[in-house]
């Protein structure tokens, strides 16, 4: 029934993008929003031939949303599942039907998040953040050879900017959060902004939590001919992991409690990311020219362990320790000009470098199922040694045209030449057999990649309009390496996609009314999967698949003080060819639904209240059954989770009680690849008390 009426209210003639505006002015059009994901240039929304979604400060602060799982939970066909194998702070971001920590790209101020590895979502922070950007689908011009299904690009404040503002937060499982973000006084023509913040988190699930520290120093100096930019970024991370709860045959296991840890003693995800960025902005007589750097260097520490077996038998569960240093470079250099009134031109050289390594072992164990009494992790010594080296060089020239001919029409072309270069060596001693392995891989890629994309107006009347688009995009990216101590010594083949998009935007009731609506289809080749291989967890490439979807987004905002968001899709990501073992015996997937993926998802929000004053707003999300596992036999059934919040703001105080999965679900929302059927769980209901100052002006 739930369903139904989400579905219903999806499909509706209410829809999409309400504006971020104070209280007492009636909502402005889309136009107001801009981007730049899509060719690093400023771009209205409007007219953008993609699906993107701009996510504001104001829209976050009304929501009471500062983490990304609660930022995303309204976008149309997006799933954040909290938590994962990068640990409680982490999540798995899902884009058109395909849920993999490494098939988007996050970005931070136009900067790869994660370097040329994975995204490192567990070090995202959210303080002091001017907007979100999302883009469904590659972009494979601006961004290259980091992303498959969607970008996700974290917009910051300028330095300088803004006012003082303090939130502190409390809540269930011991969680509690302080945040301070403020404009520094200026040193000579250097503006400067600091923002800090320490929080902890724990959850339900057995020795369990998070504890993190931030700070980020941002600086701008305007010189004679550009502006200059600088500044660090630091986070230190503890997580105290929970394990995967396992699947015995079509289903979870109920011989394991649902908030057991099979983690020993000690356990731990620990990470350390420092981060160095400048950069250069130059106004040039028909356009401007940006350079941008960053260097990160991030360490992990892991210790951690989970059930293999369901049974009281000896040992039952397996474990390791890693030491995972890393280092990440990225640089980019572009222009941007108009030859023409009606043409602008971006064109730019970027470089991404990865260069990391693991040093650590794997062990055997016994916990009971409850997770009581685990053994400490001290007193487990390593079977094995495992050393894992790898470096990544990923260069690219690209350039790409938009030109608008007439009102009613926008085109984009752009290309991109890739060249991606990358080796690995592998060294694995076995203390039992004594027998070493060693490797020594190398691959290099030279390829093209694009994106052809055209918006037509088809009818516009003061603030409404009906914008429709299309576009094709091809691309590619190097297959994952997480530095597991499974991770395979033969590099493997590149995954490669190509999709289509066709959709519409519209702004109707001067404003008050839009509606989104796309349709896609993309073919993706030699996708990264998690496979059993000799009874142990490895990744191999998964053949062809097929990704198809409608998604529909719609906002009707007809006061000032009310908004009613509501979003809708449909995705189907099935096999096409590809062929695995079970037990030895080979099978033909195709025709098979990618598992966790969705076919339905669905969420509806309303939001009451003005800047000052009462204001609240409650949001429900509803995700459909998925399959948890390739062959299609095992079926998790869908649900749907409750969100509200309620504050009061008055001069420059604002107080909130928010609360998120009000109703206590815990279905399986993320597949481990640790070990093999092992999934996590939505964490508990989550209540969280908060007060924020603005110093000099209202909270929003």
């Amino acid at each position: 029934m739930h369903a139904l009426i989400l579905i219903a209210g999806a499909l509706g003639p209410v829809a999409a993008r309400a504006a971020d505006q104070p209280a007492a002015a009636a909502a402005p059009p889309l136009v107001e929003r801009v981007q730049v994901i899509t060719t690093r240039a400023p771009e209205p929304v409007e007219t953008t031939p993609a699906s993107v979604t701009v996510i504001t400060r104001d829209d976050l602060v009304r929501r009471g949303a500062y983490d990304l799982r609660s930022a995303l939970l309204i976008a149309a066909g997006i799933d954040i599942a909290p938590g994962g194998d990068g640990g409680p702070a982490g999540s798995v971001p899902e884009f058109w039907g395909l849920r993999e920590f490494d098939a988007f790209l996050l970005a931070v101020d136009g900067f790869p998040w994660g370097g040329a590895f994975n995204p490192s979502l567990v070090t995202l922070d959210l303080t002091d953040v001017e907007r979100i950007e999302i883009l469904r689908g590659a972009a494979p011009v601006s961004y290259g050879a980091t992303s498959f299904v969607g970008v996700i690009n974290v917009v910051h404040g300028e330095p300088g900017a803004g006012g003082t503002t303090l939130r502190t937060a409390a809540g269930n499982y011991d969680t509690g959060s302080v945040a301070w973000s403020s404009p520094l006084p200026a040193w000579g023509e250097i503006k400067s902004s600091l923002q800090a913040d320490v929080s902890h988190q724990g959850f339900s699930d057995d020795r369990t939590d998070f504890a993190r520290g931030h700070v980020r120093w941002q600086n701008s100096r305007q010189m004679e001919h550009g502006t200059l930019r600088f500044g660090v970024d630091s986070l230190f991370l503890r997580q105290d992991p929970a394990s995967p709860h396992p699947r015995v045959g079509t289903s979870l296991t109920t011989q394991v409690p649902v908030d057991a840890n099979h983690n020993m003693t000690g356990a731990r995800v620990d990470e350390n990311r420092h981060t160095l960025n400048a950069g250069y902005d130059r106004k040039l007589e028909t356009g401007s020219w940006s350079n941008s750097v960053t260097v990160s260097r991030s360490r992990q520490e892991v210790l951690r362990g989970f059930l293999t077996d369901v049974t009281l038998v000896a040992p039952n569960a397996h474990g390791f320790r890693e030491s995972i240093p890393t280092v990440d470079a990225f640089f980019d250099s572009h222009m941007a000009f108009h030859p023409d009134p009606k043409v602008e031109v971006v064109a730019g050289f970027d470089h991404l470098h990865g260069s990391g390594r693991a040093d650590g072992g794997d062990f055997d164990y016994f916990v009971d199922l409850e997770g009581d009494a685990p053994p400490s992790g001290s007193s487990l010594s390593n079977e094995a040694a495992v050393k894992i080296r790898d470096r990544r060089e990923f260069s690219g020239l690209y350039g790409q045209v938009v030109w608008n001919p007439a009102e009613r029409w926008h085109f984009e072309l752009g290309a991109r030449l890739n060249r991606t270069a990358e080796s690995r060596k592998t060294d694995t001693l076995d203390f039992v057999s004594s027998i070493r392995v060693k490797s020594d891989d190398r691959r290099n890629v030279m390829r093209g990649g694009g994106f052809a994309g055209m918006t037509w107006t088809a009818w516009r009347k003061g603030a409404n309009a009906l914008h429709l688009y299309t576009n094709y995009r091809n691309t590619y990216k190097p297959a994952v390496i997480d530095f597991g101590l499974d991770a395979d010594p033969e590099i493997l083949a590149p995954e490669t996609a190509q999709s289509y998009e066709a959709g519409l935007k519209s702004g109707l009731m001067g404003g008050r009314l839009a509606v989104e609506l796309s349709a896609f289809q993309m073919d993706f080749e030699n996708l990264v999967l998690s496979q059993v291989v000799g009874g142990v967890p490895a990744l191999v490439n998964g053949g062809t698949q097929r990704f198809r979807g409608i998604e529909v987004s719609t906002v009707v905002r007809p006061r000032p003080v009310f908004e009613w968001r509501t979003v809708y899709s449909l995705h189907d990501a099935r096999f096409r060819d590809y062929v695995t073992e079970f037990g030895g015996v080979p099978t033909q997937l195709a025709g098979k639904r990618l598992e966790m993926s969705a076919r339905y998802m669905a969420a509806t929000e309303f939001v009451l209240g003005r800047a000052e004053g009462w204001h609240g707003n409650v949001r429900s999300n509803w995700i459909g059954s998925r399959f948890l596992n390739k062959r299609n036999t095992a079926l998790a059934p869908d649900y749907i989770t409750w969100s509200a919040g309620i504050g009061y703001a008055l001069g420059n105080v604002e107080l909130r009680v928010d609360g998120t999965n009000l109703n206590d679900q815990r279905p399986p929302v993320a597949e481990s690849e640790l070990g093999d059927a092992q999934y996590y769980l939505m964490p508990a209901r989550r209540v969280e008390v908060s007060a924020r100052w603005l110093l000099g002006g209202s909270p929003r």
